[in-house]
């Protein structure tokens, strides 16, 4: 089981509220077989009316696991591929305004924190992101701040999510295989098992 303290990198500022899971990943790309892949079509449609000039294709962002965003980030449908499809891209934390309560909880089920700052931090953030997008990034689960350069902000995140990313118990496979004797223990107390059994 992996604990998330820190995410460290760079940046990506997206700006724009209501950007919703059909923008993050198109519903197109709904039908594979498994998330590989996923992160190239990541705001397919959104880039390509950018004509190159959407973040996710700009030189200067290439690389960056941090997305910085605005209100309502990941509203719309529940498709837990919209973060899979960031995660695949490269990012591992957004930062925001606010998030839609089942984007926010699939990206715990990733191991993707989502911290929230106020609208004007947001702001603050992307702003000094589009000045020097090479400035290093630290979002700090423990001390609840994101860094960016010498930019400190204090950033929001529920007790529960935060323990469960910082103590490693978002992963829920890694819970189940961590345990696994606890589990088959378990399973033998369990008489609905043996059901078929004649």
């Amino acid at each position: 089981m992996s604990e998330v303290k820190t995410v460290s990198g760079r940046g990506l500022p997206l700006r724009g509220s209501d950007i919703d899971t059909d923008r993050i990943i198109p519903a197109r790309y709904l039908r594979c077989v498994t998330f590989d892949g996923l992160g190239a079509h990541a705001f397919a449609d959104d880039r390509a009316a950018s004509n190159g000039t959407h973040p996710f294709d700009q030189p200067q962002y290439q690389g960056a696991n941090i997305l910085v965003v605005n209100g309502n980030f990941g509203c719309g449908s529940s498709r837990e591929h919209a973060p899979q499809a960031l995660q695949k891209w490269g990012i591992q934390a957004v930062i925001g305004e606010s998030f839609a309560e089942i984007f926010f909880g699939n990206c715990v089920a990733l191991g993707i924190p989502c911290a929230t700052v106020t609208p004007d931090h947001a702001t603050q953030l992307q702003t000094a992101l589009e000045a020097d997008p090479s400035r290093p990034v630290c979002l700090d689960l423990v001390a609840l701040t994101v860094t960016a350069g010498d930019l400190t902000l204090p950033v929001t995140l529920a007790d529960g999510p935060r323990t469960m990313l910082t103590s490693g118990k978002w992963d829920s496979c890694g819970q189940l295989v961590a345990n696994a004797d606890q589990v088959r223990s378990t399973a033998t107390q369990l008489p609905y098992l043996a059901w078929g059994v004649a």
